[in-house]
C-alpha cells in the first residue's frame, strides 16, 4: 500500500504543477467539445479522494464539507473560485492523501460499504478503493493534458 500513497503523492506533484503554471485564465476555461475545467478537475480529485475512501469506510471526511458539495462526482464548473480557495485546494492536494496514508497504517478504516464505481469496478475494501483512488486521479490528469493541449492550440 505504501507505493500507491507514494504514486499518489507524486500524481498529485504533477497536478500541481498544473494548477501553478497555468494561466490562472486557462484554469476556468472550457474549451469546446468539454464540460469542465482543468481547475475543476484538480478540486474534484482533491475530494473524491475523501469520498471513496473515508466515507466508502464510514468515516469523517477531513476535507471541508463546502469543497465537497462543490467538486463531488456529478458537478460541473460554476464560476471562478476565490483565491483563498485555490490557496486551499492547493494545499490539500497533499494534507489529505499524507493524513489518508496515516490513518491507513493506524487501522482507521476497519469497516467498508461496497461500491459499484461508474466504470463498473466493484470497490470492496479500503484497499481497493485507495487502488481506484489512483486510476481516477490518473483518468482526470489525462483529461487535463487534453484542456492544455486544446486550450494551447486555440491561442
Amino acid at each position: 500500500m505504501e507505493k500507491l500513497f507514494d504514486l499518489i503523492l507524486k500524481n498529485r506533484s504533477i497536478l500541481h504543477n498544473h494548477l501553478q503554471n497555468t494561466p490562472k485564465e486557462k484554469l476556468f476555461e472550457i474549451p469546446e467539445g468539454f464540460n469542465n475545467n482543468i481547475w475543476w478537475n484538480i478540486a474534484h480529485i482533491v475530494v473524491s479522494e475523501q469520498l471513496l475512501i473515508y466515507g466508502l469506510s464510514g468515516q469523517q471526511l477531513v476535507a471541508p464539507q463546502d469543497l465537497v458539495e462543490k467538486y463531488r462526482k456529478g458537478t460541473k464548473p460554476n464560476g471562478i473560485p476565490s483565491d483563498a480557495e485555490i490557496e486551499q485546494v492547493s494545499e490539500l492536494m497533499f494534507s489529505l492523501p499524507k493524513k489518508t496514508a496515516e490513518d491507513y497504517k493506524a487501522g482507521v478504516f476497519d469497516s467498508f460499504k461496497p461500491y459499484a464505481t461508474s466504470l463498473k469496478i466493484e470497490l470492496n475494501s479500503v484497499e481497493d478503493a485507495i487502488a481506484y483512488d489512483l486510476l481516477h486521479e490518473g483518468i482526470h490528469l489525462g483529461t487535463i493534458t487534453a484542456l492544455k493541449k486544446v486550450l494551447e492550440r486555440d491561442s
